[in-house]
């Protein structure tokens, strides 16, 4: 069963129109856009055509599963068509309604600190001074592994998101994930890593601290290093 109280896929398109903004940024915009592609072939599709009909909604099944599993609109492995009938044709009217609610709503508003990755950007991104750093990691210098981006306008910064709000020493997990980035070599992509978009985690890994299991950020920055 889904959120919606049950597995029909009338059901699941309520459940995509529901939650269209949460789908939108776990999925990433290139598998988004092949979630459209084929929620448009399930409103085309014959209503009397059984076989077109299954394969149009194992389609927009398949891209549902990819889905983080506590997602609210993940279908489980147990919602199958295999031996249902096709639904009446107003499952066709759904999809087109819920295409149209899909196209009608607007880009997500970047999330606070995201960066387009050039150094411009970056510097935009909430920061501390190397005095105010010294002051939270308890009057000592700031550990090697926190990210130091050289101002050449405002001197040394280290951008805030390492360091709980408010006060507090920075992150564990930031500082692991920065050796793994080698922050120490490479700062500012490092900080390019933590300030962008992230398809694989669905949002910005500054902005999933504490949101996201830690882990889950590890293996995605493992990910990128391995890959170079």
């Amino acid at each position: 069963m889904n959120a919606s109280g049950d597995g029909s896929v009338s059901g699941t398109l309520r459940l995509i129109g529901e939650h269209r903004t949460a789908i939108r940024e776990a999925l990433g915009d290139q598998r988004y856009a092949l979630l459209l592609t084929r929620l448009e072939t399930l409103a085309t599709v014959a209503s009397d055509d059984g076989r077109a009909f299954r394969r149009a909604w194992q389609g927009v099944r398949q891209i549902l599963l990819e889905l983080p599993f506590d997602h609210p609109a993940r279908l489980p492995d147990s919602v199958r068509l295999v031996g249902t009938a096709p639904e009446p044709a107003g499952v066709a009217a759904g999809a087109q309604e819920l295409l149209a609610l899909l196209l009608a709503t607007p880009d997500p508003a970047p999330e606070p600190g995201v960066s387009d990755g050039t150094p411009d950007g970056i510097l935009r991104a909430p920061a501390l001074s190397a005095d105010e750093a010294q002051a939270r990691c308890g009057g000592a210098a700031p550990p090697p592994e926190l990210i130091r981006l050289a101002d050449p306008q405002g001197g040394d910064r280290y951008p805030e998101f390492q360091f709980p709000t408010g006060c507090g020493t920075p992150y564990e997990i930031v500082l692991r994930i920065n050796r793994l980035l080698l922050a120490d070599v490479d700062p500012w992509g490092a900080a390019a890593w933590w300030l962008s978009g992230n398809t694989w985690l669905g949002g910005t890994p500054a902005a999933l601290l504490g949101r996201r299991p830690d882990q889950e950020l590890v293996v995605a920055a493992a990910a990128l290093v391995e890959g170079d």
